[in-house]
């Protein structure tokens, strides 16, 4: 049996999955109705692709329906309020540089609600978890799929 990770989100990650699941369950979920009474009066429902695809929507948007559910149900809120800013933490803003690169900013983020491309990095992921726990003016090394590479951390906010 798996061990069950604990899931972080920051008050904000949550807010957005709220968000969702409320669209989900109430104006997706009724669009997704009226599609359904439509495809049933067209008849012959064994060969009825709009019936068959709006099955297979209704699938996928119960379980993940399902999904937000249980991640809001079993996740740990980081309050902003919570956040010490001595060590890199979920909910903390930490600015990083390798060797002679610009420095990075990366907020650190629980992996339900990363998004590199904007800047929001797994506590899990290589270089967040080995950020993690640590202080202004450490190095670390992250083993990333490129090779190893040494983060100087500048600044945490």
């Amino acid at each position: 049996m798996t061990e069950k990770r604990p899931v972080y989100l920051t008050a904000e990650g949550a807010e957005k999955l709220k968000a969702e699941l409320r669209d989900l369950k109430g104006p997706q979920r009724g669009a997704l109705a009226a599609r359904l009474r439509d495809a049933i009066q067209m008849g012959d429902l064994s060969e009825n692709a709009d019936y068959i695809k709006a099955k297979e929507d209704q699938a996928f948007l119960e379980g993940r329906i399902q999904d937000l559910e249980a991640i809001l149900r079993d996740a740990t809120i980081i309050a902003e309020k919570d956040i010490s800013r001595e060590r890199v933490a979920v909910g903390t803003r930490v600015t990083v540089q390798e060797d002679t690169y610009d420095p990075e900013e990366f907020h650190m983020v629980g992996a339900k609600e990363a998004d590199p491309r904007a800047g929001k990095i797994s506590n899990e992921s290589p270089i967040g978890a080995a950020l993690m726990g640590h202080q202004v003016g450490e190095e670390v090394e992250a083993e990333t799929p490129g090779g190893k590479i040494k983060l100087k951390i500048l600044k945490i906010a």
